[in-house]
């Protein structure tokens, strides 16, 4: 009972300590609501108002067609150009994409000469680029198809395919943004406010009064770790249910329960990270840089940005032993699928275990560290 309370007044000094920077609380705020908005928002859900300008030197029926299939909301306005002022145009950023319709096109194509149609594209916007390049095919081809057959119509494929998208039928990517940003910065905030705890003591000379009092280095990591994933996950609730139910109005499938459980155990594991890496550095600059260095593996190969089945086999292996890959293939099976326990439990052994590992190599540094400085 002793130890308990000695780790539970440990925790709320942290907690104090916490509540008088600032900086930090104006960073946790930021990350679990304007950059989760913004990273569901910043991005548009599909191609939208993309510049377009058309050479058209045919000038007939046909050309005439292919410039009124492009339309608010996917494209802008087409803005008819010279072919000289075409080169121009792209290097100054003015349109994505320039369509260039040869002279005598529609001739050449009711003939059956198979003519050429260029279409030039600013690669440097990629996404407009790789999504746009693909739509101004498609109209294109479609447009030429229905002028030749005279009619317009939809061909009847041979085979009926009934396409059914679950779990996101509108394919919205704000639904996936604002619970990919949280799942991030549960990582990002649980390890760097443990380091940063362990590092103010240093540099504030206050844990030198912690070695003269009859605590353990377990229960002084222990109230750390409990204190700061508690601010964690209150500031995960609150981000759900405000920002992603309340604000952007993306359903959650899941329990909410069930998921803050899966928080906790990766919170176990993160948290004793952050000690280990504060454990290996002298000043928070040092830290800061660390943190960069480690952070950025995890969170691009875990498999929330990039599935991990097209990642090397290599590194999918060894990413096995990090805990965000565990931690967000639970949450995007609860929060995206519905998923219960029966289906996650794998992911919260494995961050158990993970935690108790990373625990233990956290504590065994902390150890060795205050010996030195006693």
């Amino acid at each position: 009972m002793n130890r308990l309370a000695n780790i539970y007044r440990l925790g709320i000094k942290e907690l104090w300590s916490l509540a008088r920077d600032p900086i930090m609380l104006a960073l946790i705020l930021y990350s679990f609501t304007v950059q989760v908005y913004s990273s569901a928002t910043a991005m548009p859900e599909t191609l939208h108002n993309a510049p377009i300008a058309i050479t058209d030197e045919d000038d007939s029926p046909l050309s005439a067609r292919i410039v009124s299939s492009f339309y608010p909301p996917s494209f802008a306005i087409p803005k008819a150009v010279s072919l000289s002022a075409v080169d121009a145009g792209m290097d100054a950023g003015d349109y994505t994409f320039a369509l260039n319709i040869p002279p005598n096109f529609q001739r050449d194509v009711l003939a059956g000469r198979s003519p050429a149609i260029q279409l030039n594209v600013d690669a440097t916007r990629m996404s407009q680029a790789f999504t746009g390049s693909i739509y101004v095919q498609q109209i294109v081809l479609g447009e030429v198809g229905e002028f030749v057959q005279r009619y317009r119509s939809v061909t009847v494929p041979p085979v009926d395919l009934a396409l059914r998208i679950r779990f996101n039928p509108n394919l919205m990517r704000s639904w996936f943004g604002a619970l990919t940003a949280i799942i991030d910065n549960v990582t990002m905030l649980s390890i760097l406010l443990t380091g940063a705890a362990l590092i103010r003591e240093r540099e504030h000379g206050t844990i030198e009064h912690l070695l003269v009092m009859p605590v353990t280095p377990a229960e002084i990591m222990l109230a750390k770790i409990w204190s700061m994933a508690m601010v964690v996950l209150a500031a995960v609730a609150a981000a759900l249910v405000a920002v992603v139910q309340g604000a952007l109005q993306v359903p959650i499938q899941g329990s909410l329960a069930l998921f803050l459980a899966g928080v906790m155990l990766h919170l176990f594991a993160t948290t004793s990270m952050g000690i280990f890496m504060a454990t290996l550095t002298r000043s928070m600059p040092q830290f800061g840089l660390l943190l960069v260095l480690t952070l950025l593996p995890l969170q691009m190969l875990s498999g929330g940005v990039t599935p991990r089945e097209s990642m090397p086999a290599m590194v999918q292996h060894l990413m096995l032993a990090a805990p965000t890959t565990h931690f967000v293939a639970a949450a995007q099976a609860i929060l995206f699928r519905g998923a219960g326990l029966d289906a996650v439990w794998p992911q919260f052994l494995a961050l158990s275990a993970i935690g108790s590992v990373l625990f233990v190599l956290a504590l065994f540094r902390f150890r060795k560290t205050i010996g030195q400085m006693a």
